[in-house]
């Protein structure tokens, strides 16, 4: 692996705010009389929050189809685009962004990392619990038919309710002036995610997400040096959603400097 130099990591930060229901389950169910078949994955406070893995998986799915790269590796019940030689790899920004396994002799370090968003409370407000089965949830019932006997299977699904916000952060690493031109493509990640789904059962209105709220930060090898980290400087102004910010990237790109 060539020698990688820091010039510096970008700090963006928001809200995720559900549209609709929002379902990112926990892979138990039922544990318990009147459990849920499908609940939602919970911090150890019992809030439901978004795996930053989940965000980051979803995110790096709907890159792959963008640009056109094949899933060729299974990961989990996943499969994903994994370069297969260094010069694929050059031209490959999904794998650039997101990562390659470390066995790879062509690796380099991952450029995004994707924290947990965790829920903010007050958007849960009273008139919503009014409406709700658990204090941060409420539970669809649902019906799934058999294909074959067009048998009826009624199941619970948990969901974190429309209105519920998150807040979330992602760092990008940087490494070189490719990399700033390649920030762009982390905002597509998340314009594209808005016009999909996060979690399960998109197909029947789950998941549809919102960013809201944006703000990107340029923290520079010589900031840290110097301990100047707190002095961050925010630089993207009033661009605060994906669709801005892609749409005037030229003016972040040369703020990162």
């Amino acid at each position: 692996m060539e020698e990688i130099n820091l010039l510096g990591k970008i700090i963006i930060r928001g809200k995720i705010k559900a549209e609709t229901g929002l379902a990112i389950g926990s892979g138990g169910g039922k544990m318990e009389i009147g459990g849920v078949d499908n609940p939602v994955i919970k911090d150890a406070f019992g809030k439901p929050y978004i795996p930053g893995s989940s965000l980051k998986g979803k995110m790096r799915s709907l890159l792959e189809k963008a640009s056109g790269k094949k899933p060729n590796v299974s990961l989990g019940k996943a499969r994903i685009h994994i370069c297969e030689n260094k010069e694929e790899y050059q031209k490959c920004i999904v794998c650039k962004i997101f990562g390659l396994p470390g066995e790879k002799d062509f690796s380099e370090p991952t450029r995004l990392i994707v924290r947990d968003a965790f829920l903010i409370e007050d958007s849960i407000t009273d008139e919503m619990r009014k409406n709700m089965d658990f204090k941060y949830t409420e539970v669809k019932s649902e019906n799934v038919i058999d294909r074959i006997t067009s048998a009826a299977n009624p199941r619970q699904m948990e969901r974190v309710p429309a209105g519920a916000e998150f807040d979330f952060e992602m760092i990008y690493n940087v490494f070189s002036e490719e990399d700033k031109n390649n920030l762009k493509d982390v905002f597509k990640g998340m314009e594209l995610l808005e016009h999909d789904y996060l979690g399960s059962s998109g197909s029947r209105g789950y998941g549809k997400v919102r960013f809201e709220g944006i703000k990107v930060y340029w923290c520079s090898k010589e900031d840290y040096e110097k301990g100047k980290i707190e002095e961050k400087k925010e630089i993207n102004a009033e661009l605060q959603t994906p669709n801005k910010i892609v749409e005037k990237f030229e003016e972040i790109r040369k703020n990162i400097s």
